[in-house]
């Protein structure tokens, strides 16, 4: 059994990693938007304006999940924006062909990545008891 104090920093170090990849993926968009756009799947609407959207709430759950009056909140917008996006993630894997520069092993793994992206962004904004 790990200490109490191992765990805390594993969590901060995860919730690290959560904030890194937000601001980092929110300002993707905004630096190659034109990247993101072709992630969209056909039938949504408006793919500019959801990168652009989602870039900012991206920007704004890894500013949030800084502040510990925030934390929780900006991390469940977070596991919600997650879940959002999956069916671009689904698109990309359903048409390798569209993405010639990406492997179809990452396109693949992108989707179970999700799930241990949303594992960690509960774990690291959750509240620990004693803390």
């Amino acid at each position: 059994m790990l200490s109490a104090s191992i765990l805390r920093a594993l969590q901060i170090s995860a919730l690290g990693l959560v904030v890194l990849f937000f601001a980092i993926g929110g300002v993707g968009h905004f630096v190659a938007t034109d990247a993101f756009v072709r992630i969209v799947p056909p039938w949504a609407p408006f793919p500019r304006e959801v990168v652009y959207l989602t870039g900012v709430l991206e920007l704004l759950g890894a500013a949030g999940v800084c502040l510990p009056r925030w934390r929780r909140t900006a991390g469940l917008g977070l596991m919600a924006l997650t879940v959002c996006v999956t069916p671009a993630n689904v698109h990309m894997w359903l048409n390798p062909t569209l993405f010639p520069d990406v492997s179809p092993a990452f396109l693949f793994w992108r989707l179970p990545g999700q799930v241990v992206l949303l594992g960690l962004i509960w774990w690291s904004t959750r509240e620990r008891r004693g803390a």
